[in-house]
């Protein structure tokens, strides 16, 4: 699923997504759509949000995360944020 995260924060990301949105682990590819094709809707994806600000200790900006579609665009930016907090 991942080569943007150290193992054991893909593993969480991972957790928080099967949990959330009800699906396997094997659905979890870097090009699947969060709401079409995973089907979550507004209020998963606020919880998703919610699970992985508490998780990471960090803020998610709605406008870095209004760029959210699929799986891998939600570990980029989950990546990036966190080499940002790190710094």
């Amino acid at each position: 699923m991942n080569d943007i995260l150290v193992e054991k924060d893909a593993r969480v990301v991972e957790e928080i997504l099967t949990r959330e949105l009800d699906v396997r682990r094997e659905q979890l590819t870097h090009d699947v759509c969060l709401v079409d094709d995973l089907g979550a809707d507004s209020l998963t994806l606020v919880e998703i949000t919610m699970a992985l600000e508490d998780q990471f200790n960090i803020s998610i900006p709605d406008e870095r995360w209004e760029k959210v579609r699929t799986v891998g665009d939600l570990l980029e930016a989950l990546a990036e944020l966190l080499q940002e907090q790190r710094r």
